[in-house]
């Protein structure tokens, strides 16, 4: 079976260029792979972790959904507010930067508790030191930390 002119293909499956994306398309895609990177992490953490607890496989999908648009959010906050002082010099201004990043970066974990518990109950629940924030916060961090990974090993692929 041979290809129309033009539209040569790597082993007959796949066209050989790639097609250019829409930004909804790669806003989807971003945050489809995001949310099946949270679904596995809580997973793992659910299934290793006794300070973890999620009542069933359909809450954990329902909940990385969840936490991958607060996360979004999360991360969206905290450019905003940095940008706030990005055309302002100096070691104070800077320091004030890092340190509002970090209050809405670990303030936000807060609101994420709150909000799993508001929309999950008994189903979602983090357990441990300061009522489970400790636990979610290793749960967030290693989710990031994962999706960094995935993008880095797709962006070497290009």
């Amino acid at each position: 079976m041979t290809a129309a002119p033009g539209t040569a293909t790597t082993d007959g499956l796949m066209p050989a260029m790639g097609k250019v994306y829409s930004d909804r398309q790669r806003l989807f895609l971003l945050y489809f792979v995001g949310a099946l990177v949270d679904l596995v992490v809580l997973g793992l953490f659910d299934e290793y972790s006794d300070k973890v607890y999620v009542n069933s496989f359909t809450t954990m999908l329902l909940a990385s959904v969840v936490l991958q648009f607060l996360l979004k959010g999360t991360i969206a906050v905290e450019h905003w507010v940095a940008g706030h002082f990005k055309n302002k010099s100096g070691g104070w201004w800077k320091a004030l930067r890092f340190f509002c990043a970090w209050l809405v970066l670990f303030g936000s974990k807060f609101v994420i508790l709150e909000a799993l518990s508001f929309v999950f109950a008994d189903d979602v629940k983090f357990e441990g030191v300061l009522h489970g924030i400790v636990w979610l916060i290793i749960v967030v961090v290693t989710m990031v930390i994962v999706e960094e990974i995935v993008v880095r090993i797709y962006r070497k692929l290009a």
